[in-house]
Order: C-alpha cells, then structure tokens, then sequence
C-alpha cells in the first residue's frame, strides 16, 4: 500500500513502490492532465511538482515519494503563479497541439514562483528539457514574460 498526497488529498493506492507517479496519476487516480511523452525524463510532458519541484513523473518510482511529499498536477495548480502563467498562455495563444503544454505550464510556474523577473536566460535554463514538437518557444518565453509582468504589477 502506497499513500502519497496528491493535489492537498491523501490518497492510499494498492500499487508497486516501482510503478511511475505517471502511471499512478493517469491510470490509478484518472488525472490524465499530466501526459506520457518518451518515457525517459527528456521531453517534460510529464512535468509535476513534488513538493514546489518540477519532477519527471515518468522516471518517479512512486515508492520514493514519502507520505508527507505533496504531488502538484496541472489539475491542482492554483496561486498567483499558476493564475498569471495560464492567463499569459491564453491571452497569447501560445498552445499549438497541446500535448506538451501542461509539462511546460507546470515547469514555467515553478520558475515564476521562486523568480518574479526571469532574464531570457533563467527561462532557458527552466524550461530546458520541455520539448514542443509545433516549436512555440518564441510564443511561451513571451508568456512567461508575460506571467511575470502580471506578478510584479
């Protein structure tokens, strides 16, 4: 029996310590927000936050995870961070297919919650590893921009 804490609820599965936290959320808990993209921690579909920290969700044996870590998933996103980043994404149009977005949504309020005025370069280096397939780089480093303008007015 494995119970972890996923989006502030305590939740108590019958899984193996081994199973990814991808799988636990998609199959065992039906939050199918957070997506399976190569399966090996470098595209960042699956980004979550374990305890404020984007996490690979797919190399994240659900075992490593102790009772009182917290598991964020696009889902439970809330706070002025995750309010201005998802507006900054709609207000400019930044998704293409989509099928990245919630990882990249998830690591870009993780960015914006620990630095409210990221150069170019601090969005790089928090974004490096989430791969768009459609390419809207220029598109969600604008968002961010955005995001971050909204949080410091």
């Amino acid at each position: 029996m494995v119970r972890i804490n996923v989006n502030g609820e305590e939740r108590q599965l019958d899984v193996s310590d081994d199973m990814p936290l991808l799988w636990v959320l998609r199959d065992e808990l039906n939050m199918t927000g957070t997506k399976f993209g190569c399966g090996i921690a470098q595209c960042g579909a699956c980004t979550v936050h374990v305890d404020g920290a984007p996490t690979r969700a797919c190399q994240t044996p659900v075992g490593m995870l102790t009772p009182d870590s917290k598991v964020t998933t696009i889902e439970g996103v809330k706070g002025k961070a995750a309010q201005a980043v998802q507006a900054a994404w709609q207000k400019l149009d930044v998704v293409q297919c989509g099928y990245c977005q919630s990882g990249q949504i998830m690591s870009a309020i993780a960015l914006l919650t620990d630095n409210q005025n990221p150069t170019d370069q601090d969005i790089d280096a928090a974004m490096d590893g989430n791969v768009c397939r459609c390419a809207t780089y220029v598109r969600i480093r604008a968002a961010i921009k955005d995001a971050a303008q909204t949080m410091r007015a």
